[in-house]
């Protein structure tokens, strides 16, 4: 069933959610059933997988996932799993195969997903090739990315999601791209909330990121709409004291297929529940922290442009890498030390600024979906195997 969160009463609209759904292993697991797993994820760019036979794939809640090309053209998800012994069918994060041989006992599927082969078929009385294909997964290509969500719970698609801000998106030609930058995983020892809360967090910007605040001034702005937040800035002309930032600031060429108010504009989005996408005139990058564990999750991030073999634009993306490695840097220092803090006993829920709309909208939703998240403090072992109320 679809979810209208704005019909949702939140009687805790001024306020965090509380500490213990960061840590606690029982209501992890219900996080996953009811948010993550219904949810959509980034796998790669349509570009990444243009001929037939070629895959991508991706690893979360213990699950493989692969975005194959078939022969016909189309890009279908299957589960990486083969359905004689559950054998992982390919390792890795990409590649191109005709057909899929399982590395066990070599039954082959076609890049449709159908079992083709089966080393000595006489001897399963109970097998029937057309009923053993491959676990369908559900996939999305949205402006030439591909997503896949290994269940669907009626929710929205990435198109409708993404809706109000199509007309800002199209400019940015996301078809077009290439990958810059394959796919980097970066392990935290935090819970995968408090990394989406870091990023929708407008209020630490002038704080904690320096740099940020040298390269767009006071123009910093946020807003959230119902499975989106965004966040922008314009990069100011007063020259940074640091030097890549001045750097990036005096070199990034024009970009024609952008309009002017754009030339010198940075764009956030983040989309529900744990993905974001930066855009920058000269390039793109697309991150998410998909969970691990209570207190783990890994970062996936990936870098897409518009082919541009101009020496300006090279060495502007080189100076945006090191810009952002530094802001990576003090995230990560941040969110580290949340986590401990949210851990203890004497925190439960602190509260929401009335300008802090990304983090209340959040919240929101987290608390739609699992009523428990409204309590302060964690309640007694097995609460989520007692039945639902309606």
């Amino acid at each position: 069933m679809a979810r209208a969160f704005a019909d949702f009463p939140d009687p805790q609209a001024d306020w965090s959610l509380p500490g213990w759904l960061y840590t606690d292993p029982e209501y992890f697991g219900v996080e996953m059933e009811r948010v993550i797993r219904p949810s959509w994820q980034i796998v790669c760019h349509q570009s990444q997988i243009a001929r037939a036979g070629d895959f991508h794939t991706i690893d979360y809640l213990g699950e493989s996932v692969i975005v194959m090309r078939g022969d016909d053209g189309e890009v279908r998800g299957f589960s990486n799993v083969c359905r004689h012994r559950a054998m992982r069918l390919v390792e890795g994060p990409s590649g191109c195969a005709r057909k899929l041989v399982c590395p066990y006992h070599a039954w082959t599927y076609a890049s449709d997903g159908r079992l083709t082969g089966v080393p000595v078929k006489g001897d399963y009385p109970a097998l029937r090739l057309e009923d053993n294909g491959l676990a369908p997964v559900e996939v999305e290509i949205w402006r030439g990315f591909v997503f896949v969500r290994l269940e669907s719970d009626g929710g929205p698609s990435v198109a409708a999601m993404m809706a109000p801000y199509d007309h800002e998106i199209a400019p940015y030609r996301f078809e077009d791209m290439r990958c810059i930058s394959p796919a980097r995983l970066r392990d935290r020892a935090v819970n995968w909330k408090n990394v989406g809360d870091n990023y929708s967090d407008n209020l630490h910007i002038p704080v904690a990121h320096d740099g940020l605040t040298r390269l767009f001034g006071k123009s910093y702005a946020i807003e959230a709409r119902a499975y989106v937040d965004k966040m922008s800035g314009q990069i100011v002309d007063r020259p940074s004291g640091n030097p890549w930032e001045r750097f990036y600031q005096k070199h990034l060429p024009r970009v024609d297929h952008l309009p002017e108010g754009n030339q010198r504009l940075w764009l956030y989005y983040k989309l529900w529940p744990n993905m974001a996408f930066d855009l920058y005139a000269d390039q793109i990058d697309f991150m998410q922290w998909l969970p691990t564990g209570p207190t783990a999750c890994v970062l996936r991030e990936m870098a897409f442009a518009l082919p541009d073999d101009r020496r300006e634009m090279r060495l502007v993306r080189y100076a945006n890498w090191r810009i952002n490695r530094v802001v990576n840097a003090e995230d990560t220092w941040l969110i580290e030390r949340v986590q401990r803090g949210i851990a203890s006993r004497s925190y439960t829920a602190g509260p929401i600024g009335a300008s802090e709309v990304c983090l209340r909208s959040f919240a929101r939703k987290i608390r739609a979906l699992i009523p428990e998240a409204r309590l302060p403090r964690a309640p007694a072992p097995g609460w989520s195997r007692r039945p639902r109320s309606a």
